[in-house]
């Protein structure tokens, strides 16, 4: 027996057999439900509201308040269809895809600052157009050597050059459809030079490429002129991976399931897909002239990608199947838009310290630098990079995704609707707060999570363990279903006709997060003989990173006590490295030596991060001689 499930407010139905799970449900009608857990039933939030119809709710109470319950809550992961459904997704369990995702797609500057850091437009990839001879009875050799004769008549290799076998089967018709008149896509590697494709008539300036960052949380894509280098468009969106989970274990979790890797595979692949036809069509190019594609991302990101099992990325000793992926064609993982393509992935290093860390090295230069420099990655995962132009060290650090949301009653991404800064009066404890979108909030995002932790203990609120002070007296203060919790914004002022609020498991999670961090810089510091004094600067990269307030970073001992100019913002550094090196084999090259020299520290099973986190699970630390200008901050308050 099947019912007809309909979707709210999207108007999407679909049929699911009775007893089936209404998360998958909402997977199979396309429709999203936040979840960080990807559906395992253990992080609260895939909230629905039952409309119409039955369903069995199974363990959902466990995860919601009274209140929840009585308006027709449900988790969609823990229950399953029993009638006919019409189901609400409310606001705070939406992916708001509208929200405009950062992609730094600014040609000139890019173009600049790639020229300082010694790259040109030198693609692997060019164009030589061909104006042959037409066979005739005394000069009657095969289409294939007339081609090579010409292209030895122009300098190149005939010796070392390789015709594609797809090339091959098209030849014949391409050459007298454009009347012997046709344009040839070269790929040049080592002393070897493909013919990857043939194209009528002159099109030699007709020449494309595609940077992609695939992160964790969010896919952005850069359609490129490889001729001059432009960046002809860009486009983003949230990764359709999150339905599967919010972060890399998760996801390598779900991988491990029935048809698990492939569905993951399908939803980046059509992810990719979808944005980059976008931007063809918006600028009226062909997709089938797109030459060449270089992607960065995480280490798991890319096995995804590419369809291999990441199982044993997450299991001692923590191997990936490879670092250096080889080149491969679009149509070998299922890429239809242009099949022929070369698909190239930015190197590795370790098992979670992938190409968009290269990626970010190699934006940054600190490898090329005297002064020893910090890189950070600031997502899901806190990725870092210690050295200078003699040597790098690595290493990842299990912030996990409470920045980005989960494990946080009304934590959220970085979407319309959520806090991003807030302001607590030391006096009256009264909170002023701005929301993305100036809309009424439904949750509140990793930025504004940092700024109410800090304010919170810089006023009072919390104590140095991050508890929150009954004694204080407000009325913001109160006892929820799990304990005490501070409320951010009234019932009255919320589009989700609830109090929006932060509770001490919230809290508790956060200073997890943010301790794992710090102990992460202080680990390989330590690592290396020297203090965070030894640091001239510290590149701050990632999505999440850019929206960071540095002073509030550092108050909540996230972030190290020094100067607030020894920080910088790089911005997506992922996709920047991935378009330098679409356009400039050198610097391509220079990515992989990069990756080559970073020495990789496995912090799960060293025992002075251990040390290190245990001694920041406070505000904003045990020690709190390491953060003066804090303890400044506290004193002035007190005052």
């Amino acid at each position: 027996m099947k019912h007809k499930v309909t979707f709210l407010p999207d108007n999407l139905t679909i049929e699911m057999e009775h007893g089936g799970s209404l998360f998958k449900a909402a997977k199979a009608a396309g429709v999203y439900v936040l979840s960080s857990c990807g559906g395992k039933g253990n992080c609260g939030k895939c909230k629905l509201v039952v409309k119409q119809g039955t369903v069995d709710p199974g363990q959902s109470k466990s995860y919601l308040s009274a209140e929840e319950q009585e308006r027709g809550y449900v988790l969609a992961c823990h229950s399953h269809v029993q009638s006919e459904l019409t189901v609400e997704i409310p606001a705070e369990s939406r992916m708001q895809a509208k929200h405009k995702i950062a992609t730094g797609a600014k040609t000139e500057e890019l173009l600049k600052f790639m020229q300082e850091a010694g790259g040109c437009l030198e693609s692997r990839i060019s164009r030589i157009y061909l104006d042959l001879a037409p066979p005739t009875l005394d000069d009657n050799i095969s289409d294939l050597e007339r081609v090579r004769r010409a292209l030895d008549q122009a300098g190149f290799d005939v010796e070392n050059l390789h015709i594609n076998f797809m090339v091959l089967r098209k030849l014949s018709h391409v050459l007298r459809e454009a009347a012997w008149k046709v344009t040839l896509a070269l790929f040049h590697t080592g002393t070897v030079t493909e013919v990857l494709d043939i194209f009528p008539h002159n099109v030699v300036k007709k020449r494309f490429g595609v940077a992609v960052d695939i992160g964790t949380t969010t896919v952005v894509v850069y359609l490129v002129d490889l001729a001059n280098g432009h960046i002809i468009g860009s486009a983003s969106s949230y990764n359709a991976q999150v339905k599967c989970g919010d972060d890399v274990i998760t996801r390598i979790v779900y991988a491990t399931e029935k048809n698990g890797l492939q569905e993951l595979q399908d939803l980046v692949i059509n992810n990719i897909s979808s944005l980059l036809t976008e931007i063809a069509t918006k600028h009226g190019i062909r997709p089938g002239m797109i030459d060449y594609m270089v992607v960065a991302g995480n280490t798991t990101m890319n096995h995804l990608f590419y369809g291999i099992n990441p199982q044993f990325i997450r299991e001692e000793p923590y191997i990936p199947t490879a670092a250096f992926f080889p080149l491969i064609r679009g149509k070998s993982i299922g890429f239809t838009i242009d099949p022929q393509a070369l698909i190239y992935s930015m190197p590795n290093v370790a098992s979670y310290v992938g190409g968009d860390i290269t990626s970010g090295v190699l934006v940054s230069q600190i490898h090329k630098k005297e002064e020893v420099s910090l890189f950070i990655d600031i997502g899901t995962n806190g990725e870092i990079v210690l050295g200078n132009k003699d040597w790098m060290v690595t290493a990842a650090c299990s912030a996990g995704p409470a920045f980005e949301g989960s494990g946080i009653k009304f934590g959220m991404r970085a979407m319309e609707g959520a806090i991003e800064e807030v302001e607590i009066n030391p006096q009256t404890h009264e909170v002023n707060y701005r929301v993305i979108g100036d809309a009424k909030p439904i949750g509140i995002c990793g930025s504004g999570m940092i700024d109410a932790l800090a304010e919170m203990y810089l006023t009072g609120v919390i104590d140095q363990k991050g508890k929150i002070r009954e004694e204080i007296g407000s009325n913001r203060v109160r006892k929820g279903e799990n304990g005490l919790e501070f409320v951010l914004a009234w019932r009255v002022e919320s589009a989700i006709n609830k109090e929006i609020v932060i509770t001490e498991v919230d809290l508790d999670n956060l200073i997890r997060a943010k301790a794992a961090i710090y102990a992460g810089f202080a680990t390989l510091v330590g690592h290396m003989g020297m203090t965070f004094g030894d640091i001239a600067k510290i590149y701050i990269a990632g999505g999440f990173g850019r929206y960071i307030d540095v002073e509030r970073a550092i108050t909540i001992g996230m972030l190290p006590d020094l100067a607030v100019e020894k920080f910088q913002f790089l911005g997506n550094t992922s996709i920047v490295g991935a378009y330098y090196s679409l356009l400039c084999d050198r610097l391509r090259h220079e990515a992989e030596e990069i990756a080559k020299k970073m020495t990789y520290v496995e912090l799960s099973v060293s025992r002075s991060f251990m040390d290190e986190y245990m001694s920041a699970l406070f505000l904003p630390h045990t020690d709190l001689h390491a953060f003066p200008t804090v303890q400044k901050e506290m004193e002035k308050r007190k005052k």
